[in-house]
């Protein structure tokens, strides 16, 4: 059996296939110095990982490089998140990073993943248990550092959106020891007596440290089970933690949570106003159409002459009067002619027509003589002529 040659680009794309399919390389976390770094003026970003015996080649895209939180030294001890590929033009394999943190960092973002992969098998992190966030609110709960910027940029956005908006803040820390606590009791405070629409929850930027109450499991799950729907405001666009995950709605900065949280009334009355004058457009041209249709109705030859109307009918009626008149008159005489032929035969069948020939009736007390039998000597005959009766009594009989 013959053996099959392979080319060299066959070769680099079998192991490529192998790598890309292999579910640990796909996303993995390594720890190591950075050694040749270098930026280019693409923005990409090539450097080597390497610890005490071995050395990995690395690079970072433009779009991932434009999220680094700092910029990247020879001797710099880092976690680097990304995938294992290979380079099939040189055949190099290769770390592509999307993530670049400091050691501290990287120990973090691994206790962060553990957490994501436990709460998210649980289910809190569905979308089908998030809750709508409500569209015209008058409570807006805020669970944040008294002392931050954050606050007052959501306290300023709300009362430019709405100046009929109230406002409740329960101040708590957002970083450092019992953070997590404070958070979480805020937030079972507001459910507790039902004091508001929405929650914000959030505080301004900061690395993963500044930002890791909002990482623990306590903030986690009573953002996961408030009643209240829940925006959450966790440092910048960048920046994402477990509360943004559990949260209802996620917004990339405080004052993003604000507009969220509350309507803009100006937006809305513009809109209002933009409907009425719809609808006043609307009625108007509505009116006006149906003016125009009565005008024109108005100027129609049924209005104007509506024995139009029945012109047709007068002549439907008219030529139908005709018919049955001359119906009638043909019926009439046909009648008529019938009625004298009946009359002549009547007539010549009447005992007057019999009598006017000469022909007699002769009666005795009422009872028409047929027979000579009827009738003996002395009694009184009643003779009927054409004109008039003869009273006589019989003398004698003659039988023929």
């Amino acid at each position: 059996m013959e053996e099959k040659i392979y080319s060299v680009s066959e070769i680099n794309a079998f192991v490529k296939n192998i790598l890309d399919h292999e579910p640990l390389l796909r996303n993995v976390q390594v720890a190591g110095e950075i050694s040749n770094f270098k930026r280019y003026s693409s923005g990409h970003c090539y450097f080597s990982l390497k610890d005490e015996t071995s050395v990995l080649k690395s690079v970072m895209f433009k779009r991932q490089a434009a999220y680094l939180r700092f910029e990247p030294r020879n001797g710099d001890k880092v976690v680097v998140v990304g995938r294992i590929g290979v380079f099939e033009r040189d055949g190099n394999y290769q770390l592509y990073a999307d993530m670049l943190l400091c050691q501290g960092e990287g120990e973090l973002m691994m206790a962060f993943e553990k957490l994501k992969q436990k709460l998210g098998e649980e289910g809190l992190f569905d979308e089908r248990r998030k809750k709508e966030i409500p569209q015209y609110t008058k409570i807006v709960g805020i669970i944040t550092s008294a002392d931050g910027a954050a606050v007052r940029d959501i306290i300023r956005v709300a009362r430019q959106r709405s100046e009929g908006v109230k406002i409740l803040i329960y101040p708590v820390k957002v970083q450092g020891d019992g953070a997590a606590g404070e958070i979480a009791g805020a937030i079972y405070f507001f459910n507790k007596h039902k004091l508001a629409d929405v929650l914000i929850v959030g505080r301004g930027g900061g690395s993963i440290e500044d930002l890791w109450a909002f990482n623990e499991e306590i903030t986690v799950r009573a953002v996961a089970a408030s009643e209240i729907p829940i925006i959450s405001a966790v440092g910048h666009e960048t920046d994402f933690t477990l509360c943004d995950f559990a949260a209802d709605k996620r917004a990339a900065t405080p004052t993003h949570a604000a507009q969220l949280a509350v309507a803009d009334m100006d937006i809305l009355k513009r809109r209002l106003n933009d409907l009425q004058q719809r609808t006043r457009n609307l009625l108007m041209d509505k009116i006006e159409r149906a003016s125009l249709k009565l005008d024109t109705i108005n100027r129609s030859w049924v209005l104007q002459d509506p024995e139009r109307l029945f012109e047709d009918s007068i002549l439907r009626l008219d030529s139908a009067c005709k018919y049955l008149t001359e119906y009638i008159d043909n019926r009439l005489q046909e009648e008529r002619h019938k009625f004298e032929l009946f009359a002549t035969k009547l007539d010549n069948l009447s005992p007057l027509a019999v009598l006017a020939r000469g022909f007699t009736v002769t009666e005795i007390e009422s009872t028409t003589v047929n027979s000579v039998d009827q009738v003996q000597c002395g009694q009184e005959l009643k003779t009927t002529l054409a004109d008039g009766k003869i009273i006589s009594v019989v003398r004698s009989t003659e039988r023929r």
